[in-house]
């Protein structure tokens, strides 16, 4: 159902794509200096969540819903800014320090489940994952083969995985180095000062960025 040489370059560019640093990479490195290995890991598998959300919309045709609507593409950007924002005045308020793998009774788990929670808000509520899908994908997808809809669903979850493997990697490996410092008070602030310059940054990001 898929061209066997475009489905190997559609692989190589997904691969440099997801390799280079962008804001659902700078969001799980957040995560992770902050909550440790595991909200790391967890905040990965949300980002992908939500990716797949987006191959299933482009699959379905729902992403041209904003090339004819533009005020939708508007109200989600917003959306997603302000959500982002909020994120980042939350943590500017931290002043505790970090908790670690092991924190106290009863944190840990809420904190990780609440780091896939907005792993997958915030790659859901980005307007320009959905237009990227909608401009990347059918560059890979030849309808003479049949099966669109299929083509984009193999393509999109080869993408969807392979972002899985780097921000989990990043996820964990952010959250060990973090981990090492985690009785820190000082080292906590300034994680947490740093985590929410990344929220405050990724939300300027998305409202500055071109149209």
């Amino acid at each position: 159902m898929v061209d066997s040489s475009l489905y190997a370059a559609f692989f190589v560019a997904a691969l440099l794509l997801c390799v280079s640093p962008g804001p659902d990479m700078m969001f799980i490195v957040a995560m992770g200096g902050r909550g440790g290995p595991r909200t790391g890991v967890l905040a990965a598998v949300g980002v992908a969540c939500g990716a797949l959300l987006h191959v299933l919309a482009a699959m379905l045709g729902l992403s041209a819903l904003f090339l004819a609507f533009p005020t939708l593409y508007y109200a989600l950007r917003w959306a997603g800014a302000a959500y982002l924002l909020y994120l980042a005045v939350k943590t500017f308020r931290d002043k505790a320090p970090l908790d670690g793998e092991e924190g106290r009774a009863g944190s840990p788990a809420p904190s990780r489940w609440r780091a896939f929670g907005q792993g997958m808000l915030t790659n859901v509520l980005n307007p320009k994952v959905i237009l990227f899908n909608v401009a990347f994908l059918p560059q890979f997808v030849r309808p003479a083969l049949g099966h669109v809809p299929v083509q984009f669903l193999i393509l999109g979850l080869t993408m969807v995985l392979i972002g899985l493997a780097i921000d989990t990697s990043v996820g964990l490996l952010s959250g060990r180095l973090a981990a090492l410092l985690r009785h820190s008070r000082r080292f906590a602030r300034g994680l947490n000062i740093f985590s929410g310059t990344i929220f405050s940054g990724l939300a300027v990001r998305l409202l500055a960025a071109p149209k």
